[in-house]
C-alpha cells in the first residue's frame, strides 16, 4: 500500500553538501578533541549554537556506536525540534508508518512524531511497544500518542 503524500513541512528538508561537509568536519574535530582529552565544552557548546540541537559530550564521544557519522551529520544539519502546529492525524499516521517502514529517512520522522504528539515517549510506542501496541498498526500507535494526557499533580 503507497502512502500517503506529505506537504513539503513534514518531509526532511535539504540540505546542501556544503552545509553538510562543515558539520561533518566539526562533529570528526569535536569527536577527536574528546578522545584526545582536550576539553570539548566550548567546542560542543558552540556547535549547538549554529545548529539549534541539545547535543552532549557524550553525543560526540560515542556516535559511532549507534549511528553513522552521515546519519550524526544529516540530523545535526536539520531543525532540532520540527514542530509543525497544523499537523494533522492522517499525515501523523503517515509518518509512523515510514518509521515502521524504516523509511531512510526514518530518523528525521521520528523526531517529528515526538516533537507533534503530547506522549514524552513517543519513540517507545513504536519500538518497545506496551502489550496492547505489540503490532499494532500506525493508526493505533499514533491514536496512542495523540490521547496522552499528563497526570496533574
Amino acid at each position: 500500500m503507497r502512502g500517503m503524500d506529505l506537504r513539503s513541512e513534514l518531509r526532511p528538508p535539504p540540505v546542501d553538501q556544503e552545509q553538510l561537509d562543515e558539520i561533518c568536519s566539526e562533529i570528526e574535530r569535536i569527536s577527536d578533541l574528546i578522545a584526545r582529552g582536550g576539553p570539548a565544552d566550548d567546542a560542543v557548546a558552540a556547535f549547538n549554537q549554529k545548529t539549534g540541537h541539545e547535543y552532549t559530550i557524550l553525543d560526540f564521544a560515542e556516535y559511532y556506536g549507534w549511528r553513522s557519522l552521515e546519519d550524526f551529520t544529516r540530523e545535526a544539519a536539520r531543525p532540532a525540534w520540527p514542530k509543525v502546529p497544523d499537523i494533522t492525524r492522517d499525515e501523523l499516521v503517515e509518518i509512523v508508518r515510514r518509521i515502521l517502514a524504516n523509511d531512510p529517512e526514518a530518523r528525521f520522522y521520528l523526531r517529528l512524531f515526538e516533537v507533534n504528539v503530547p506522549h514524552p515517549r513517543a519513540a517507545d510506542l513504536i519500538f518497545h511497544p506496551p502489550a496492547e501496541l505489540q503490532d499494532a498498526p500506525a493508526e493505533t500507535v499514533t491514536d496512542a500518542a495523540l490521547s496522552y494526557r499528563a497526570i496533574s499533580l
